[in-house]
């Protein structure tokens, strides 16, 4: 697993961020057990806590749940997830909005643009 952190922003948030597209991606299929989080932690190159303040944000979100005799599991309610994974595509569909405005292109522009090159 290839781990992307920078010093831009908290780690915790940057390891959420991280997980959480991995839970909606299929990475972590719903159900499945997530790896402990020393595991995590080793694998990330962070401190167990700083990996275990991202786990818990991902039970805040509802994208996982404490199982005392199985660890962490990843939620099966694919509601959940497909709120999640909507709301993610809907922050990359602003900042490509954000961008082309950079660009001088309205909204519809940006839109035929994007029909174009679907086409």
């Amino acid at each position: 697993m290839d781990w992307k952190l920078t010093d831009d922003r908290p780690i915790w948030l940057q390891l959420t961020e991280q997980l959480t597209r991995r839970i909606i991606t299929g990475g972590y299929p719903p159900g499945s057990k997530l790896p402990p989080v020393r595991e995590l932690a080793a694998q990330a190159g962070v401190n167990p806590n700083t990996m275990q303040r991202a786990l818990a944000q991902l039970e805040q979100d509802g994208l996982a749940f404490a199982d005392r005799t199985a660890g962490r599991i990843v939620t099966q309610d694919t509601a959940v997830l497909d709120a999640v994974r909507t709301a993610q595509a809907q922050v990359i569909i602003e900042r490509y909005y954000e961008a082309m405005a950079e660009l001088g292109y309205t909204q519809a522009q940006a839109r035929a643009l994007l029909k174009e090159e679907g086409q």
